[in-house]
């Protein structure tokens, strides 16, 4: 473990001081600082010559500067003569746009994964990527990590009576169909109709949820109107309780409000990204860390051990 060496930049200072207490290693001592007009200034303060460096980033808010630190901290340790880059961005910021959605728009998520391999990155480590098959858009091998192990050892503690596993939307079924199997409970599918961009309107519930513990499983939860009306559905449906676990805690415009104001009982999260002070404020919102999940990964990727066996 003496040729690892733990980076971070700004966007999640917590988790990667987290990652480094569970691997018992120091953060490394970088400087990442803005000049007065907005560029970013990277130093990497000492020696890492013939390392391997994991660089821990998520392009979470505000996403643009925190890619661009990541893309310049990967640039400086190509530089400094490295053994191996690995950028670890436990939140993968531009997922979302994935595929061609309508004529003269961009596949962000490929113009993102061709900055991180052109820049350096040697491996991405990375967790709940919203599409699985945006690993093919690296040339470089790519580890989507889980949140599943935290979560479930979370819910069988936390919830042990009879619960249904729902899924938000068709497209997250196989997602909620792995959570159901590996908790051995029935499976929900809300049919929801998007009205514009960030704007989901549920229309009904495939599955009987009627007198059970309703869990609702998502990637991320961003203006949470799809969890919020999702909940309404359930409940109005006869669940007993609306629950929601969502690996990436968005929350950004009225989504805090309106988990206030929402039939879910609890919104559990992992600090992929950190809470504003407004969601940390909130009593319905539980975080749950996944840096026990990540350092475990770097301990296997840097051995040549199987990742994968991590959630079997």
């Amino acid at each position: 473990m003496n040729d690892i060496a733990i980076f971070s930049g700004n966007s999640n200072l917590s988790l990667a001081k987290k990652i480094c207490d569970y691997l018992d290693l120091p953060l490394g001592n970088a400087k990442v600082k803005t000049f007065s007009d907005g560029e970013i200034q990277i130093e990497i303060n000492e020696n890492v010559r013939a390392k391997d460096v994991f660089v821990i980033q998520s392009t979470c808010s505000p996403v643009n500067d925190n890619l661009v630190e990541l893309l310049l901290m990967i640039d400086a340790f190509k530089r400094s003569s490295v053994r191996r880059i690995n950028a670890v961005i436990p939140y993968y910021g531009y997922a979302r746009q994935d595929k061609k959605v309508a004529p003269r728009v961009p596949i962000s998520a490929k113009v993102v994964a061709d900055l991180l391999t052109v820049s350096g990155a040697d491996r991405l480590i990375t967790m709940d990527l919203h599409a699985g098959q945006i690993q093919g858009f690296f040339n470089i091998p790519v580890d989507n990590l889980f949140a599943t192990p935290v979560s479930i050892d979370y819910i069988k503690k936390n919830f042990p009576g009879d619960i249904v596993v729902v899924s938000p939307d068709a497209g997250g079924a196989e997602r909620a169909r792995a959570f159901a199997k590996r908790l051995h409970a029935d499976l929900a599918i809300i049919d929801k109709r998007r009205e514009a961009p960030n704007v989901a309107r549920a229309m009904a519930v495939v599955g009987n949820v009627k007198g059970k513990i309703a869990i609702i499983f998502d990637d991320m939860v961003d203006t949470a109107g799809t969890l919020t009306e999702a909940a309404t559905a359930l409940i109005n449906n006869g669940a007993r309780e609306a629950h929601a676990f969502c690996s990436h805690p968005v929350l950004s415009g009225p989504s805090i409000q309106r988990v206030r104001d929402s039939n879910l009982k609890s919104l559990i999260v992992s600090d992929t990204i950190p809470l504003s002070n407004e969601a940390k404020a909130c009593d319905k919102i539980k975080v749950l860390t996944i840096s026990a999940l990540v350092g475990e990964a770097i301990i296997r990727c840097y051995n040549g051990d199987s990742v994968t066996s991590l959630f079997v």
